[in-house]
């Protein structure tokens, strides 16, 4: 990511969490996150990278699951408002880095977590193999993708290739629930769940 990238994030902070799934203000919205996060994450606590974690709504909705949450943005005004709104979680903090690479000690984390940026990276395996790198042998990553109506995005068939290709088990799960998103929607969005292989079995 570039400097000029990270000043247009920064531009969009002060209205990203208008966003219905982003600022998951509507408790409805709010509560069907939950309710998907806590399917596919492991009981708490877990600890948790949230990569691209933008203003940290997830991060919250995770720290008050009981999860350990690190979260990473480049965007420094983003980051400014997601440290706000974990002030309160001693066990969760937002640092300023890049999402494709992030300053996170290897081998540390039961879930690597990113909503939305895959799509956006210009290498989307490399930044796979590096978040893959995170995780504890049993650990797991969780994407949350789409294949947008104005032709940007992953559809759920290549985000499961790329993650197949990054040495895991990938499980897709489609999300046309309004709840999720505060409205209707006519794309495709979709949860990919990866899990490490069990090398052991025959």
């Amino acid at each position: 990511m570039t400097s000029r990238d990270s000043e247009l994030w920064d531009a969009e902070a002060e209205a990203f969490d208008d966003e219905p799934d982003h600022g998951l203000r509507d408790p409805l919205v709010r509560d069907a996150w939950r309710a998907l996060l806590r399917s596919v994450l492991p009981p708490a606590p877990a600890r948790v990278a949230d990569l691209g974690c933008g203003t940290g709504t997830l991060a919250v909705l995770l720290a008050e699951e009981g999860h350990a949450v690190d979260g990473v943005d480049f965007s420094a005004e983003m980051v400014r408002r997601a440290r706000a709104k974990v002030a309160g979680f001693p066990l969760t903090g937002v640092t300023v880095g890049d999402a494709a690479d992030p300053p996170l000690a290897a081998g540390t984390y039961d879930v690597v977590l990113c909503r939305h940026v895959l799509w956006a990276l210009p290498s989307p395996a490399d930044a796979l193999a590096r978040w893959v790198r995170l995780l504890k042998p049993e650990g797991r990553l969780v994407l949350v993708e789409g294949s947008w109506s104005m032709g940007a995005g992953l559809t759920g068939e290549r985000t499961v290739a790329l993650v197949e290709g990054a040495g895991l088990v990938a499980e897709h799960r489609a999300l046309p629930d309004p709840a999720y998103w505060g409205r209707p929607i006519e794309d495709e969005r979709y949860l990919v769940v990866g899990r490490t292989v069990d090398r052991r079995r025959p």
